[in-house]
């Protein structure tokens, strides 16, 4: 038996290969196959089966692409509707994969179709459970995405206190616990670093799985304190359950290298966003006006979706030469197919056409610690939770997730500073600002991590995990 997580740190997800005696499934693939159906082969194996815990929100899955080009048959758990051939599995329906079986446990609450697939090794006995997002390490999913009808968040959370108290919890201790996300992900609000676990080690750990919890507990534990989702969620879920095109198509489509004139154009006639995918480093220094910055080194997908929302919107890209089909691939991991090109020659052949260049000032934390003696305006874009643990001393809060509904609270005369954990949100931030006509707009290098190494005043330290 194989059992290999595929991890995705930018997504903070994991897909699954699994396989047995010639037969594989996997279990939440990325949108790109080719790497499952390449292991296969290389094993002289069969994709069987492609398991799917749920309508994924945060990014596109792979399923239906990798049934088109292996004929696996898609399973979904009880109650999912779809518009594509798939098994929609009944409770406890169980699956032979070579010599290993895969039960089927419905666990609703993060959405209403999800589910726990159980492996049981070649002697029937519990050997892993892929928990999706019914179950983080630290957490669970969270249950405010499938609200629908009379079905509230708080419905949705007593759902999941059932699952996981009869599902889950009365698995035996030692059942390895595969989710599909860790820590970065939207999806839940704690999640570990860890991405392989255990059930005995979640009781003892997990806060949602408390002996002698009560459901009343759990819903306002698990409910408390959860922000917005991000404006892309609903959109990846129509995708995961209507199909959508071949990633091979959308890179086809998409990589198309624009000259200088031709790159101009177009963003002129379609009002594509011209989004610059370089290190930051770079695009401070220069950059085509009015261009976002999101680097593709940072957690670039996730914000992709949370900052231009709209997954048709129309794309040119700014990329480092050599990573522009890396580029496209990563934004079709979450449903942006729109790419109309990308300029050739990267930024620096927008230079040496002597074309019209912006710049960004960036400076060191030393010089912020001069300026905040002299009373500048300061502002953290990091998530409230960073922000309520430790902050600069009456500095205000504008999450970059949320940047837009902060828009009016920015001067719009007077230099004021931004920074973020380490430096690469805070770019993005000032990239919009700039974008918006606020240029006035300083970047502060090396965010927060530099800031703790200052004298800058700041609040005491506070542990995330106690605060309310």
């Amino acid at each position: 038996m194989i059992i290999e997580q595929i991890y995705t740190g930018c997504l903070a997800q994991g897909a699954y290969y699994i396989e047995s005696n010639g037969e594989v499934a996997i279990i939440d693939p990325l949108r790109e196959v080719q790497d499952y159906i390449d292991s296969a082969a290389k094993n002289n194996a069969k994709i069987k089966y492609i398991f799917e815990t749920h309508f994924h929100a945060d990014f596109v899955s792979g399923h239906v692409t990798l049934a088109e080009k292996t004929g696996a048959d898609i399973v979904f758990g009880p109650t999912a509707e779809t518009n594509f051939n798939a098994i929609i599995a009944e409770d406890n329906q169980v699956f032979k994969v070579g010599d290993i079986t895969i039960t089927v446990l419905h666990t609703p609450g993060h959405t209403m179709e999800s589910t726990c697939y159980l492996l049981k090794d070649e002697n029937g006995k519990d050997h892993a459970l892929f928990s999706g997002d019914t179950l983080f390490l630290g957490d669970v999913g969270r249950p405010d995405l499938a609200q629908k009808g009379d079905i509230t968040e708080k419905d949705l959370a007593g759902f999941l206190f059932d699952s996981l108290r009869t599902k889950v919890m009365t698995l035996a201790d030692e059942v390895i616990v595969y989710p599909a996300h860790g820590a970065g992900s939207a999806c839940g609000k704690n999640l570990s670093k860890e991405t392989v676990g255990t059930i005995g080690n979640q009781k003892e750990t997990n806060y949602a799985l408390r002996a002698n919890m009560t459901k009343e507990e759990f819903v306002k534990e698990v409910t408390d304190g959860l922000l917005p989702p991000p404006a892309y969620f609903p959109l990846n879920v129509k995708l995961n359950k209507e199909g959508y095109k071949s990633i091979d198509e959308v890179i086809k489509n998409s990589e198309k290298p624009l000259s200088v004139k031709d790159f101009e154009i177009i963003a002129n006639e379609t009002g594509a966003v011209i989004l610059d995918v370089r290190h930051q480093t770079e695009f401070v220094k220069g950059f085509i006006p009015q261009s976002i910055f999101i680097g593709i080194d940072g957690g670039f997908a996730p914000w992709v979706g949370a900052l231009i929302k709209d997954i048709k919107q129309p794309i040119l890209l700014v990329a480092p030469e050599g990573r522009e089909e890396d580029t496209i691939t990563r934004l079709s991991r979450v449903g942006f197919d729109n790419v109309l090109g990308y300029l050739e020659g990267s930024f620096a052949a927008w230079q040496k056409a002597g074309k019209e260049v912006d710049t960004l000032i960036s400076v060191s934390v030393q010089v912020l610690e001069d300026k905040i003696k002299e009373n500048a305006i300061v502002f953290d874009a990091r998530k409230p939770g960073e922000y309520a643990s430790e902050h600069i001393v009456g500095v205000k809060n504008t999450p970059l997730d949320f940047l837009n509904d902060h828009i009016s609270e920015f001067p719009e005369k007077g230099d004021f500073y931004v920074y973020c954990g380490g430096g690469y949100r805070s770019v993005i931030a000032a990239s919009i600002l700039k974008a918006r006509g606020i240029h006035n707009v300083i970047d502060v290098a090396g965010g927060y991590a530099a800031i703790r190494n200052s004298n800058i005043e700041r609040t005491a330290a506070v542990c995330p995990s106690t605060l309310k």
